[in-house]
């Protein structure tokens, strides 16, 4: 269950930061309204992973989630550029979720 809140945090922040990119500086209402909300959301369901899961493994999976799901939706959504550089360092930062993962840790 831990990591299904923990995936839930990751994509949570991924919310977050495209209503952040969205919100022109927070200048724009209800972008800045959902960027404070989703925040707060991933806060809380990385806290609750946290109680069964060590700290380095939880907050490492949750920033990749964000970071991984952020770098997606800058490509799909806002045109931003899908070189394969950058497609390969998204994909070491899978990988090292993956390894993450398998470690046994949790």
């Amino acid at each position: 269950m831990a990591w299904l809140i923990l995936l839930a945090a990751g994509l949570l922040e991924v919310v977050w930061a495209y209503a952040m990119k969205r919100s022109a500086g927070f200048t724009q209402l209800i972008p800045s309204v959902v960027t404070v909300a989703a925040a707060l959301g991933s806060f809380v369901l990385l806290a609750f992973a946290m109680r069964s899961l060590p700290l380095g493994t939880a907050y490492t999976v949750w920033t990749g989630i964000g970071a991984v799901g952020a770098f997606l939706l800058g490509i799909l959504m806002l045109g931003e550029s899908a070189s394969p550089l950058r497609i390969a360092a998204a994909a070491l930062i899978v990988s090292g979720l993956v390894l993450m993962k398998l470690s046994g840790d949790a």
